[in-house]
């Protein structure tokens, strides 16, 4: 039967389209139709959200209408690539994992890094009043927040923003650079190089202090001719091996495991064999890289999986939150054959 003519408003109507009508936020709207005790929302802000309720016919969905004191046992995810990546999507993984152990179902939306579907992923959450959002990154960095992020509890995972008060998990960048020194002085090296990435990040800062202090804590002199920059991909690694070589270093710690693959190919080049002449190791544990080198590298783990799990308990405070210091997740050693 037609509608035309009849009064009847257009289907599909979201608070996103009610808060645009209205002015204000999407947080606003949900507050004014929830009716939620102790939301401070001036008269006018709430007649405007009532008018354009009534003009554009809005309707709670029928999973709003079930929802109990205005939150449901959803938890938003969103990430930027992590869904396509081939190691960082463990964090959808470990954080669906400790969601349903706590009776929560994960909604997952993976933006390619689009600000405008970004923007949507979390506006559908907000109306869906999910119980919070994590927000990730695929790799370690300082981020810009989102604005909507502040309308709900929000974690960040794998990034962090220093100054707007949300609590933020990241990997252990200088427990794993310690790590990582720590295997090769065990297996008795003392003159250890280590090839950094050119690019500034916590991963570049951290790894060089770890290495710094697991040298220190062992006795051993520091020498900053043994830090070698490089691109951090396999010809960063590969250009980096004459200087390895010449630096007199009888084992070399790696930025990342693609690094390592480089430093593998100009190793091989010169005739030397690993570990016999030089014990490598490098970072990440990209399993499609370091599990299927010849001999298979030694590394230490991005902890993907225990982010993502550590995101979902400090939302539900079950972990206290890392807000003034991110709060930081060991990268376990794994070791194979290249030491």
């Amino acid at each position: 039967m037609s509608t035309a003519g009849n009064g009847a408003h257009p289907p599909n109507v979201t608070m996103r389209d009610v808060a645009k009508v209205a002015g204000v936020s999407i947080a606003t709207v949900s507050h004014v139709i929830n009716d939620k005790p102790g939301a401070r929302i001036g008269e006018d802000a709430r007649r405007r959200v009532q008018d354009a309720v009534a003009s554009l016919g809005y309707r709670p969905n029928a999973l709003a209408k079930t929802l109990s004191q205005g939150t449901s046992r959803f938890i938003g995810l969103v990430a930027d690539q992590i869904a396509t990546t081939p190691f960082a999507g463990q964090i959808i993984h470990g954080a669906q994992d400790e969601a349903w152990k706590h009776g929560f179902v994960l909604l997952v939306a993976n933006t390619d890094g689009n600000v405008d579907v970004e923007n949507d992923a979390i506006a559908m959450m907000l109306e869906h009043q999910v119980r919070g959002i994590l927000y990730s990154s695929w790799y370690h960095r300082e981020i810009a927040v989102p604005a909507a992020l502040l309308q709900t509890d929000s974690v960040l995972v794998d990034c962090f923003a220093p100054d707007s008060g949300l609590p933020a998990v990241v990997p252990d960048e200088v427990q794993g650079g310690r790590t990582a020194t720590d295997e090769l002085i065990a297996a008795g090296h003392r003159r250890i190089a280590f090839v950094n990435t050119t690019t500034p990040s916590p991963a570049r800062s951290g790894r060089l202090a770890g290495y710094r202090a697991a040298l220190t804590a062992a006795g051993i002199d520091l020498d900053d001719a043994l830090v070698l920059p490089a691109s951090p991909e396999q010809e960063g690694g590969y250009r980096a091996t004459p200087q390895i070589i010449a630096s007199g270093a009888t084992a070399v710690f790696c930025h990342n495991d693609r690094v390592a693959m480089g430093v593998y190919d100009g190793l091989r080049e010169q005739g030397l064999r690993i570990p016999e002449d030089m014990a490598v190791i490098g970072f990440d544990n990209q399993d499609v890289i370091a599990a299927h080198l010849r001999p298979a590298l030694s590394t230490v783990a991005l902890p993907h999986y225990e982010m993502g799990a550590a995101g979902v308990r400090v939302l539900l405070g079950l972990d206290e939150p890392g807000v003034a210091n991110p709060t930081p997740v060991r990268c376990p050693p794994v070791l194979r054959a290249s030491i």
